[in-house]
């Protein structure tokens, strides 16, 4: 009851579907203007769909200059575990690091895998094709949404995130179980974590040990979202435009870095991209605890909009936008996707 309470006050957990109602109308209207429900083909044409359905994250990597993202390599459904050896072999990825779904939703399906056995497991469980990414070595983490419209020559930031893990401190007394049942959000990955750690979440911790429980920032695994769009600066700004514009037709989407110090971001120094996100991509500051839901409507309807232009002046510029044959396709490969990564 008191996880139900808290879900029912604070609309962070509410279900998309319920959150994004009025959006719906909004997209009609933009959907009737452009003669087409999948106007978004054309927001970024170089990533399938515009970054918004079936989008593979290997394809997008290879669009970005390679210094700007960790070492990450494709692994094929199913092929056998020893080509997925040989792979890490020569790889130079190192244990621990990240494996993901090469086509994902929402985090579901990151795992950090500490050993081969791990590795196997996911393998043989996992039934489809999925990445291994090294572990990116800075602490931090911030999503940050560019936008640039393709007659200009240089974009803007529009809304940064920031990302605080799940990670819980010990008082020598408590069970890392107990530790979770303090807070709400974390309480409510519990399930999910009994799965991962089983019969860890007994150990007692250390008074002042900290344990990083999900090392990615996630919202969907625990993670809590800080609107940090006031540091949004023209020193920041330049850094994240000038790497944007070396992605080939890119216009639209939000890029989760992590990265040392804000100093040495802003000066463009000791970071690294987690993941770029077109279309499809949230402006994810909305889900800052001090945020109401009109506010994260607000949010929503402005990044709709500037998708919908950017859409319409890509199309006057010859790119199309997706067939409604074509895109209803996709759309239920994209179902049947995402149900294969959220029963994972």
């Amino acid at each position: 009851m008191k996880l139900f309470l808290h879900k029912l006050f604070h609309w962070e957990y509410w279900p998309f579907q319920i959150v994004y109602i009025p959006i719906y109308f909004l997209w009609a209207y933009y959907a009737l203007k452009a003669r087409t429900i999948f106007f978004f083909n054309a927001c970024n044409p170089t990533m399938k769909n515009g970054g918004f359905v079936m989008d593979s994250k290997i394809e997008i990597y290879e669009l970005i200059p390679q210094h700007f993202y960790p070492i990450t390599k494709f692994v094929k459904e199913k092929i056998p575990f020893r080509e997925v050896e040989t792979l890490l072999e020569t790889s130079k990825i190192k244990f621990p690091f990240i494996v993901k779904p090469d086509i994902g939703l929402r985090g579901s399906a990151v795992k950090k895998v500490t050993n081969v056995n791990e590795l196997e497991a996911y393998h043989n469980k996992a039934n489809f094709d999925y990445l291994l990414q090294d572990l990116i070595p800075y602490e931090n983490e911030v999503g940050i949404f560019y936008v640039r419209f393709p007659h200009e020559k240089h974009g803007r930031i529009t809304g940064i995130v920031a990302k605080e893990f799940l990670i819980i401190e010990g008082n020598g007394l408590s069970t890392i179980e107990e530790l979770l049942k303090t807070n709400p959000r974390y309480e409510f990955q519990l399930k999910t974590l009994e799965n991962e750690y089983g019969n860890l979440l007994k150990t007692i911790l250390a008074k002042g040990e900290r344990r990083n429980l999900v090392p990615y920032g996630n919202h969907a695994r625990g993670a809590k979202f800080l609107d940090y769009s006031n540091l949004i600066s023209p020193e920041l700004t330049k850094v994240i435009d000038e790497m944007c514009l070396q992605v080939p037709e890119f216009y639209f989407g939000r890029m989760d870095l992590m990265y040392n110090t804000w100093d040495e971001l802003e000066k463009g120094k000791n970071f690294s991209v987690v993941e770029l996100n077109g279309s499809a991509s949230e402006p994810t500051h909305i889900y800052d605890p001090k945020h109401s839901l009109f506010f994260a409507w607000k949010e929503l309807a402005r990044h709709i909009r500037y998708m919908f232009q950017i859409s319409v002046e890509n199309h006057k510029r010859g790119f199309p936008y997706l067939s409604h044959k074509v895109g209803m396709q996709q759309y239920r490969l994209h179902l049947e996707q995402s149900n294969k990564i959220v029963n994972f």
